[in-house]
């Protein structure tokens, strides 16, 4: 028979775990996006035709980099959540996010329910 105290120290190590794999991403987005922001801010081409081209690339680094910040900004979030002790509870309903959506998505801030809600 598991006692609380097992539970809680399962938990707690579950919970390291998680805050540790956010924290590895968390750094690898702000990486990609320092790596980004140099690309963007490198002078224009000359040639008028290579301008034309990088200013496609340029779009698609914005996009990168706007994704990334969002990431960025959730992974944030989570780490907030574990540190208040509610990472895993739901933002919205205050009901369990459901382990399977945490392994899935670790810094979702909403069960399944909610999220399809506001979605």
């Amino acid at each position: 028979m598991v006692t609380k105290p097992d539970l809680k120290g399962e938990a707690m190590a579950d919970l390291e775990s998680i805050k540790a794999q956010l924290e590895e991403r968390l750094q690898f987005l702000n990486d990609k996006v320092d790596e980004i922001e140099g690309d963007l801010r490198e002078p224009a081409n000359p040639d008028f035709a290579e301008q034309a081209t990088e200013a496609e690339a340029d779009e698609v680094l914005e996009g990168l980099e706007s994704s990334a910040l969002l990431e960025i900004s959730q992974i944030n979030a989570a780490l907030n959540r574990i540190e208040e002790g509610t990472y895993g509870d739901c933002a919205t309903c205050g009901e369990p996010v459901g382990e399977k959506r945490l392994e899935v998505i670790p810094y979702a801030a909403q069960c399944i329910s909610c999220a399809s809600k506001t979605a």
